[in-house]
């Protein structure tokens, strides 16, 4: 992507609407096998948590002093993060679900959707996993960083979500998935833009998926 200087989030009304009409031209010419849900996405973050446990605040083991009450109960997942040693790749486990995150360094070009000859052996990992947990719904997510234009960071990481959705897609032709494919561009970063390790880290695409039952019983 092209770097830029100084961009401000407040754009001209007009370089808006151009932008909003140039993405929205290249989304209804954009070839797709895809079938993305046509229900609003949770965003990634905020993905829902196992309901909190009941607490009896008025248990004499609890020895709060007089007057003082408890705070509503809250569960904190415990997670587990596993990185490559160059960060290329990186898996969250919590007890719901499974996350990888691949740096789009390692599965494209500069600026390109196409995959490169490497991608289709990590991606097939990926799906190997996928197979193993059991997952039935699968969400597929494109980011970029904040360089070059925001409607291009949007077109772009689509685009990539849709690169790896199609090599799933066909690893796991039999099983049945659901998939959600999105792009987010230079949204939900992880990393700080400020330099070019915190951009390589935003570059990504994310594959995320229930954890199977049988393996849940086991953590």
């Amino acid at each position: 992507m092209t770097p830029r200087t100084g961009r401000s989030r407040v754009r001209p009304a007009a370089t808006a609407v151009a932008a909003a009409v140039l993405f929205t031209s290249v989304q209804l010419t954009m070839a797709s096998s895809a079938s993305a849900d046509e229900t609003p996405s949770t965003p990634p973050g905020t993905e829902s948590t196992l309901p909190p446990p009941e607490v009896d605040a008025n248990s004499p083991g609890l020895k709060l002093r007089d007057g003082a009450t408890l705070a509503p109960a809250k569960v904190l997942p415990i997670i587990s993060v596993v990185e490559s040693e160059g960060g290329e790749e990186r898996r969250e486990d919590t007890s719901e679900s499974v996350k990888f995150a691949l740096q789009a360094e390692v599965l494209f070009g500069k600026d390109s959707a196409k995959l490169s000859g490497a991608a289709n052996s990590r991606i097939a990992a990926v799906a190997a996993e996928i197979e193993k947990q059991g997952a039935k719904k699968v969400r597929v997510f494109g980011f970029t960083d904040n360089l070059g234009s925001a409607a291009h960071g949007d077109v772009l990481s689509k685009q990539r979500a849709e690169a790896v959705h199609g090599v799933l897609e066909k690893e796991l032709a039999a099983a049945g998935i659901t998939y959600e494919i999105r792009g987010y561009g230079e949204q939900f970063p992880i990393a700080d833009n400020s330099d070019e390790e915190g951009r390589k880290k935003n570059r990504r695409v994310e594959v995320s998926f229930p954890r199977g039952e049988a393996d849940s019983s086991q953590n």
